[in-house]
């Protein structure tokens, strides 16, 4: 017989007691203000949540949290109920779309099918609304096929339909103003940031043939080596992690440092999160040399 020990949830990493922080403080923030009222630095704390939730979601995609399935199926409903939204989308739009053409041309959400390759403010701004535009289809192709061959993860699926819209029901019926402010619309930002994103990663980042190449650059992905990083899961180290997907967050500093940091273009390696946005999206509708410019060789003949 297995000890008391052994049947306990057990995290495959430490560093995910972080992970675990994030999952049980944001709901915690909103139920505060759901009984106390709005607070202006609890809200301003539980948006900047709402990002680690969506970093979260992806790195729990990779590589799962926990060693027991039922805990790693409770962490997903867990943030689904947080996120709003199913967590299973990451599987046909992220690990089989986006990791297997690294912003290639059959990228279905690649950043330079909508509008051409642009890195502004606009394209930031907008890409969530195009890219959800383009994926949906793609989850409901993906579920179609999941109804035809493995009918039990199609019912995974829809129950975590039931759960995030169930949720969003009963909060709304017992209080549709609160609902709305502590709940749906720190959720809605939290998507937003999840899928623009890809954006930042790769907007202005060579999608082409020649932009991954298996010993020599690998010019697909922006990377970001700023203080956000370990408040964020590391998830400005984008090169090292399309390279080593199942790879913990936590390792990725290390990868980033010692294999890809020098095959990348110096201008895909920036500093800080915060100052690049503010530079290229801000600085850069007002002055053409703050702008980034496009490493995709049909801008570069």
């Amino acid at each position: 017989m297995r000890s008391r020990a052994e049947l306990l949830p057990r995290l495959r990493h430490r560093s995910d007691w972080q992970s675990l922080l994030y999952l049980a403080a944001l709901p915690a923030l909103a139920a505060w203000q759901w009984v106390h009222g709005f607070n202006a630095l609890l809200y301003a704390l539980m948006l900047f949540l709402t990002l680690g939730i969506g970093v979260i979601h992806h790195n729990h995609t990779h590589l799962r949290m926990w060693r027991g399935r039922r805990t790693n199926r409770a962490t997903d409903l867990w943030i689904t109920l947080l996120q709003g939204h199913p967590s299973f989308v990451f599987w046909p739009a992220h690990v089989a779309n986006h990791h297997r053409h690294r912003h290639g041309p059959e990228d279905v959400a690649r950043t330079y099918r909508f509008g051409g390759d642009t890195n502004h403010l606009l394209g930031y701004l907008l890409h969530p609304l195009q890219a959800a535009w383009v994926l949906y289809p793609l989850f409901l192709r993906w579920l179609a096929r999941l109804h035809r061959h493995q009918p039990g993860a199609f019912r995974y699926c829809m129950a975590q339909y039931a759960v995030w819209l169930g949720s969003w029901a009963l909060l709304l019926a017992l209080d549709w103003k609160k609902a709305l402010l502590f709940v749906i619309l720190p959720q809605l930002h939290g998507l937003h940031w999840l899928l623009a994103t890809n954006y930042l990663q790769h907007a202005h980042a060579d999608g082409s043939a020649a932009g991954r190449q298996p010993q020599g650059q690998l010019n697909y992905a922006r990377n970001f080596e700023g203080w956000l990083n370990p408040l964020l899961f590391n998830i400005g180290l984008h090169t090292a992690h399309h390279e080593h997907p199942h790879a913990h967050w936590s390792a990725l500093r290390g990868l980033h440092h010692a294999h890809y940091r020098a095959r990348v273009h110096p201008a895909l390696n920036e500093g800080g999160l915060v100052p690049y946005m503010l530079r290229v999206f801000v600085l850069g509708s007002l002055l053409p040399r703050y702008r980034s410019r496009s490493l995709m060789p049909a801008h570069n003949n």
